[in-house]
């Protein structure tokens, strides 16, 4: 696979990320995602282009020439991007050091993952994942770096380990859990537009084409239908849903 190695060859953690990490508690290393390098295909037909483009148009060849630049193969400053996974958080690095160090029991992660295609035909994913600290600041992570799916399901499983014993722990205390526009209690899951229902109620909990759909028990259209991109730390999220419905089964039976 091309892009493995974009993330497996060994490589010593800057002094300035470990003392980072240390001073934030992140405990030990785990692994390093790089940039992921353009291939050989895709950097020949991008040179093709800016020549064609100097040639014929100048504006177009100038624009195929600054895409180049801009990539990892041709540039340093974008080649030494990292994104640096520890035991309790990560930390992500460009060329002057350290940029930004977040925890997995305190952060916030929005997903958007599309497929796209071109007249019926896949074309590629792209992944993009926002990370909210308790102050609000933010940073953006998109498949700039090697193997999204890899780095991507690692932060959404950290944070759903880290933060569920406490979710799961403020809602036994009778409190509710926010997730963007929809709540949940012990007893149920509500929404602005739709309401509240009871965790009985919920027939079945489907993931399609990016949206999470709600069914309700002898409803024909589903009760609720929710972009998985307005759903902080979606993977959580499901997991409570995922407890707490099979919960309510249980004690039914």
């Amino acid at each position: 696979m091309a892009t493995a190695a974009a993330h497996a060859a060994p490589e010593r953690i800057p002094d300035a990320v470990a003392s980072l990490a240390a001073a934030q508690g992140l405990g030990w290393h785990r692994e390093t995602f790089f940039p992921k390098r353009l291939g050989a295909g895709r950097t020949a037909g991008m040179v093709f282009f800016a020549l064609l483009g100097l040639a014929c148009f100048v504006l177009p060849g100038l624009f195929f020439v600054w895409l180049l630049l801009q990539a990892p193969n041709f540039s340093r400053k974008q080649a030494a991007k990292r994104i640096h996974l520890f035991e309790h958080g990560l930390i992500v690095a460009d060329h002057s050091g350290p940029v930004s160090a977040f925890r997995w029991d305190s952060m916030t992660v929005l997903q958007q993952i599309t497929r796209r295609y071109a007249n019926g035909v896949y074309v590629g994913t792209t992944y993009l994942y926002t990370l909210f600290k308790p102050d609000g600041s933010t940073i953006k992570l998109t498949n700039f770096y090697a193997d999204p799916d890899r780095w991507g399901s690692a932060i959404q499983h950290e944070v759903t380990r880290a933060q569920l014993p406490n979710v799961i722990a403020t809602l036994e205390r009778g409190a509710a859990i926010q997730f963007g526009d929809i709540a949940m209690t012990m007893g149920g899951i509500a929404t602005v537009k739709r309401g509240a229902v009871q965790w009985s109620e919920i027939q079945k909990i489907e993931v399609k084409n990016g949206v999470v759909f709600l069914a309700k028990a002898g409803k024909l259209l589903s009760w609720s239908n929710t972009p998985v991109a307005k759903i902080p730390n979606f993977f959580l999220f499901l997991t409570v849903v995922d407890q707490l419905c099979a919960g309510h089964r249980l004690r039914r039976n």
